[in-house]
């Protein structure tokens, strides 16, 4: 068998997905996100972050395609999870609490839009 027939073999279309090092896979990962194929670009994240859970960037990324693909569960899990290592990450905060209103919690979201806000120096009057 081929090589390329390895990747692409029947039954098999996101094969590929896997394959190359992990710049390649970010790479690849962000190409879907910028193509708003958002539940592909998850697929190709998870395997990244569990390689890799001290790298940030492709954390934040992941939660994003969650988020985007409707993954409102997974996006919540895995912004609480950044925020256990990453705790003054503003923009999970901020995530976090979209997240959680776009499930109809929005009391539970209001300390995490809060915290992002004063993070990013925007405090009420």
């Amino acid at each position: 068998m081929e090589p390329m027939d390895a990747i692409f073999a029947i039954g098999e279309p996101t094969a590929y997905l896997e394959h190359g090092t992990a710049a390649e896979r970010w790479a690849r990962a962000g190409l879907f996100f910028d193509a708003k194929e958002y539940a592909t670009a998850a697929r190709v994240l998870e395997p990244l972050t569990t390689e890799a859970p001290e790298q940030l960037a492709p954390r934040l990324l992941l939660a994003r395609a969650y988020y985007h693909s409707a993954q409102l569960s997974r996006a919540e899990q895995e912004l609480r999870s950044i925020l256990e290592r990453w705790p003054v990450e503003d923009y999970a905060q901020l995530m976090l609490g979209r997240t959680l209103e776009r499930q109809g919690r929005a009391a539970e979201a209001r300390p995490y839009l809060r915290i992002a806000a004063a993070m990013a120096g925007e405090f009420p009057e």
